[in-house]
């Protein structure tokens, strides 16, 4: 195989199967072996569940550079720019490295077919060896028990997020079944930390800390996350002893996403023995950022853009737009797939809406948008389908009565990024 070109490397692994006859974990675990186990060595931290792994990801990561560590991270899927889903101490990984370690990787022979998320997972984790990483921060794909990431090792620190019903066609039907999928990364010699769940999904996680004798077992407790405050452009917390926090991420559940981060990542820098004090945390916590999750694009119009994709993000969306914006009301703009509880997802959006504008996602999978849009008619709230997304988010399309929130699919939310990055370059 010759020299591929950035846009040739991402052609032919987007082009791999989606699932295979093996899991992920067994496929990534043969791909290590051929590369020569580059992680080894590389202290990890491993992070599961339906809603927050992102934005966990973004504080952890916040917070560890600023504790002066090289610190690499691994998160799916990416929005705008394929370079998203692997980054170093912020910075996007650069386009002839993806050219040269995706060329590398396709060139080899695997005993069984890498998927796409392999290829990306096994070129994260050649990069992070090459960057010298301190520390490594990996998202799982879909589930944990089968995930390629679980091939990667024991972490230092595993945090699982809030649990929801997503993927229940593969994961199951109950949140204990989802939970015990997600529970299968949790492995001997780790420090558990668990975001607050329903019972069941806690008795899940509590049998499986104690089978894995794990280090150390925390859970968020909600009740000790107080003084909140929506600020504008930022919001104000208290947490585990750190007084008056602020952090740019909106919305209500980011307060307990930033609480699992902190719990993590004090495990993770007093297991490494690495010196930290109150600063790494506060500035960690101030400065994290995660595109696309209550990002705002436009203050006048109003134009926001969440990542809500299942009845869990619905119902966090909702909840954080009640805060932020007291009594007021909003057109939507909305994508989602087909496999996912739409209608759940309305019934938290629609008591907030004007109206609503259905899109397709770029996706065989995606909901059709006169679907969804008669759908919402039903529920007596106005609805339209547009044929092209532009229609519906270009600034001419945005009202000045009440503010626009585009939802659903990281795919669509990615469509709509990029569109909105397209025309406001062009201006």
């Amino acid at each position: 195989m010759g020299k591929l070109t950035y846009e040739e490397v991402l052609d032919k692994i987007g082009n791999q199967r989606r699932f295979g006859t093996l899991p992920g974990v067994e496929v990534t675990a043969r791909i290590l072996e051929r590369l020569g186990n580059p992680q080894r060595g590389i202290p990890m931290i491993h992070i599961a569940g339906t809603n927050g792994k992102g934005s966990v990801s973004a504080f952890l990561c916040a917070i560890l550079q600023q504790a002066g560590l090289r610190t690499g991270m691994f998160t799916s899927p990416h929005l705008v720019d394929f370079r998203e889903r692997i980054q170093v101490n912020g910075a996007m990984i650069a386009k002839e490295d993806v050219a040269r370690l995706g060329g590398c990787l396709l060139s080899e022979r695997y005993e069984a077919a890498p998927s796409m998320f392999d290829y990306c997972l096994g070129m994260a984790l050649l990069y992070f060896r090459e960057q010298n990483c301190d520390v490594m921060i990996l998202e799982t794909g879909l589930g944990g028990r089968l995930d390629s990431t679980n091939a990667v090792g024991v972490p230092v620190v595993t945090v699982i997020t809030k649990i929801g019903y997503d993927h229940m066609e593969i994961l199951g039907n109950t949140l204990a079944e989802i939970a015990a999928e997600k529970a299968g990364i949790i492995k001997k010699g780790t420090h558990l930390v668990v975001e607050s769940q329903e019972r069941e999904v806690m008795e899940v996680f509590a049998a499986a800390a104690r089978k894995a004798e794990v280090k150390t077992y925390q859970v968020v407790d909600c009740s000790e996350i107080t003084g909140i405050a929506y600020l504008g452009k930022e919001q104000e917390f208290s947490y585990h002893g750190y007084r008056n926090l602020r952090m740019r991420l909106p919305g209500s559940h980011q307060y307990e996403n930033a609480a699992a981060a902190i719990l993590a990542a004090e495990a993770f820098l007093k297991e490494t023995n690495t010196v930290f004090g109150e600063t790494v945390i506060r500035e960690g916590i101030r400065t994290a950022a995660w595109p696309g999750r209550m990002e705002c694009l436009s203050e006048h119009p109003g134009f926001w853009v969440d990542g809500a994709h299942n009845s869990n993000g619905a119902a966090a969306l909702a909840e954080s737009l009640r805060q932020m914006f007291p009594g007021e009301k909003f057109h939507f703009v909305m994508g989602v797939m087909a496999d996912k509880e739409y209608e759940k997802m309305l019934e938290d959006i629609l008591p907030l809406a004007v109206d609503v504008k259905t899109a397709n996602v770029g996706d065989s999978r995606g909901l059709q948008a006169e679907t969804l849009a008669e759908c919402i008619r039903k529920k007596g709230v106005p609805a339209e389908a547009v044929s092209k997304i532009e229609d519906a988010v270009l600034p001419a399309a945005l009202a000045e009565d009440f503010p626009t929130v585009a939802f659903g699919s990281l795919y669509f939310i990615g469509e709509v990024k990029g569109i909105w990055q397209t025309q406001k370059a062009s201006v």
